[in-house]
């Protein structure tokens, strides 16, 4: 009589273990509770809390998929779970954020800023997910959404920190949402830092930079965070210009 096998059910321990993990989905409900966080505080007018709820998120998605790669326990379902939290903390909720505090007052075209956005942010999350195997690991194509999410929340922190009243900046807002959400759908390559060392010594002088860098950031964190990623922002855009200069000005191949 031959051996009956126990079915692989969701009740079986086994592909229970395989395909779940604690530590890196902990990290991933973290980062979805922040981003869930942002959205009720912008609902109850408290928009400095709101902003900076979305960039706790941005650092709890970043150490996810370390913690996972670290300790070996990557899964099919942390990387869907870790897509949707994405798509919670650093689309929906930056473009309610502003659009809670900036545009609600600029009627159609207030909301339709916040939707391009939030389109913006499902289409890049949906074409990492689709091109991941295929891209190069160097950079990224079209804005990451959680940098965009830390431009828009950026700003708005910027801005409640130095008493700037919404409707003074209300259409640069407008502007700057809509920027951030064709810039993730766009072909523009932006540096994604994956190749960087951290185990490989560096000079001195590295170190002291570091330093300065914290500094920094002490001294005016809203301001000090939104100039780095608006450097980021542009930094995709001048590379593609660069490359475009080059290639009109290499002489033309030999027949």
């Amino acid at each position: 009589m031959p051996e009956i096998k126990p079915r692989k059910t969701l009740f079986n321990p086994e592909l229970r273990r395989r395909g779940i993990y604690v530590l890196p989905n902990l990290f991933t409900t973290a980062a979805l509770f922040c981003g869930f966080f942002a959205i009720v505080k912008a609902m109850m007018g408290n928009f400095e809390q709101a902003a900076v709820a979305i960039f706790i998120a941005m650092v709890l998605d970043g150490l996810d998929g370390r913690v996972a790669r670290m300790t070996r326990t990557q899964s099919a379902f942390g990387a869907e779970y870790d897509s949707l939290s994405d798509m919670v903390s650093f689309g929906v909720a930056p473009a309610l954020v502003i659009y809670a505090w900036a545009l609600k007052d600029m009627g159609r075209l207030g909301w339709i800023a916040a939707f391009i956005y939030c389109a913006g942010a499902a289409l890049r999350l949906a074409r990492f997910n689709t091109t991941l195997e295929v891209m190069d690991r160097r950079y990224f194509q079209g804005l990451p959404s959680p940098a965009a999410a830390a431009l828009v929340a950026g700003f708005l922190w910027v801005m409640i920190d130095k008493n700037v009243v919404a409707d003074d900046v209300r259409w640069l807002a407008c502007g700057l949402v809509i920027f951030a959400g064709i810039s993730m759908v766009s072909n523009i390559r932006f540096y994604s830092f994956k190749d960087v060392n951290l185990r490989r010594s560096v000079p001195f002088i590295s170190v002291v930079a570091i330093a300065l860098a914290f500094a920094v950031v002490s001294y005016d964190t809203p301001l000090a965070l939104f100039g780095l990623f608006v450097a980021y922002a542009f930094s995709g855009y001048v590379l593609a210009l660069t490359r475009v200069i080059r290639s009109r000005s290499a002489p033309p191949p030999a027949a």
